[in-house]
């Protein structure tokens, strides 16, 4: 007969969502095990917490849909008990309770201790860095700060993860060590804002001085920048990416929009000529430099002359990497208050359009890297491919450098030098240069 206790059973962490989501995940299965929990990530389990996003609307969706699916497990017999934690949850948790009763209980983002009380385990302070890696074991993401305090117009995420809080520089430390020691080489920066970092515990922008405690951890090869925003930028990061080798010459940028009308009513605190400067700036500073940025289409009150200056401005700056959105309009957002006034297949084919611009820009700077040869991290084998990165490329959205494994031996999680011989708008193809 199936228990119904807590005692001996398997819990199933269930991750949706961007990065931090990640991150919390594993956060809170190294808590699990810890606990002498049997945990497993997105395995079949009798207790199953799923850690959602709420973020825009495919997002709620796609999280709306996995609980329901889960409650019907349960009804099933296949599943005893539902958590549900995460973003969605934070935002939303009234009406989830109200519309699906059948989940076990709801936690918010700021609910960890609460959660793990509910699993049977207790919240240990003494495990800082400690966490049961999803990821390829090559590399994890490092998460130096929660919330944020900007004011962007479209976006709910101070609704949902509260006000900008940086950790502390040691602590990142001593977690950048648990991780290398445990085999990862590669350190992926994540915060909602990572250029705000230090400002409430320093009282200055403290990105630069992080990254140089943490090149000197050893055993991290490569250090990467995500999710930096582009007003105050702290330019004494672009110094430490051109002296440091271990950090990545990359960088993602969200920018939005370029069309100062938009950057206005997004409360973006930018101007078009601001932006242009300031990644000409990144290129001047660190010629070798990839940018990535993503871009919202279909903002309220978005006209046609708003949108050729989008697309006018991304052939021009020849982004390497950049991703394009559909407007959401999300409740309890500034931008709420405004008609959501482009209809959605207008905001669709905008998003086409750009991305058209962008995949014949991506193939021909990748044209270009044909002959050369890279360090790449190998993240893994996929059918008759080894599957690498260049340091130019973050994993997931970015490209991949593919060598015929039925032709060549490479170690996963181990660099090689890759030459590249063949290239695609998102791919590159390459055989070690030894």
């Amino acid at each position: 007969m199936r228990t119904k206790s807590l005692k001996n059973n398997k819990i199933n962490v269930v991750t949706l969502g961007c990065s931090k989501n990640v991150y919390d995940s594993e956060v809170l299965m190294g808590q699990l095990r810890a606990n002498n929990k049997e945990v497993v990530h997105e395995e079949e389990g009798n207790i199953v917490v799923i850690n959602t996003c709420g973020f825009i609307n495919n997002a709620k969706e796609e999280s709306v849909n996995t609980i329901l699916e889960y409650v019907s497990k349960k009804e099933e017999g296949a599943v005893d008990k539902v958590f549900v934690t995460g973003c969605l949850s934070e935002r939303y948790k009234p009406d989830l309770e109200k519309e699906i009763p059948d989940v076990d209980q709801y936690f918010g983002t700021t609910d960890l201790p609460l959660l793990l009380k509910a699993l049977g385990a207790d919240y240990k302070h003494e495990l800082i860095g400690e966490r049961l890696t999803t990821t390829p074991k090559n590399y994890a993401y490092l998460k130096i700060a929660e919330g944020c305090d900007r004011p962007c117009s479209f976006c709910a995420i101070p609704i949902m993860r509260g006000k900008h809080r940086s950790t502390p520089i040691e602590e990142l430390v001593t977690e950048a060590e648990k991780l290398a020691a445990d085999g990862v080489k590669e350190l992926i920066l994540i915060a909602q804002d990572l250029t705000y970092y230090g400002l409430d515990l320093y009282k200055k922008r403290n990105l630069a001085e992080l990254l140089l405690a943490l090149v000197k951890v050893e055993g991290i090869e490569w250090i990467r920048l995500h999710y930096a925003f582009p007003t105050g930028f702290p330019v004494d990061v672009l110094e430490v990416i051109k002296n440091e080798p271990k950090v990545c010459n990359y960088i993602d940028i969200p920018l939005q929009h370029i069309a100062d009308p938009i950057l206005k009513s997004m409360r973006r605190g930018t101007t078009k000529a601001k932006t242009t400067k300031l990644l000409k700036q990144f290129k001047e500073m660190v010629p070798e430099m990839a940018i990535r940025t993503t871009l919202i289409v279909g903002y309220p009150g978005e006209t046609e002359e708003d949108f050729e200056t989008l697309k006018d401005w991304v052939s021009e700056m020849r982004f390497d990497r950049l991703g394009c959105f559909t407007y959401s309009h999300e409740e309890n957002t500034h931008a709420y208050n405004l008609e959501d006034d482009v209809p959605e297949d207008v905001k669709q084919d905008r998003a086409n359009q750009i991305m058209e611009i962008q995949s014949q820009i991506s193939w021909e700077l990748n044209q270009e890297k044909i002959g050369k040869t890279f360090k790449c991290i190998i993240d893994r084998k996929e059918g008759n491919h080894f599957v690498g990165r260049t340091e130019y490329d973050s994993p997931d959205v970015d490209n991949e450098v593919l060598i015929d494994a039925t032709e060549h031996y490479l170690k996963i999680s181990d660099y090689a030098m890759i030459t590249i011989t063949e290239a695609t708008d998102f791919d590159l193809i390459g055989k070690p240069s030894n």
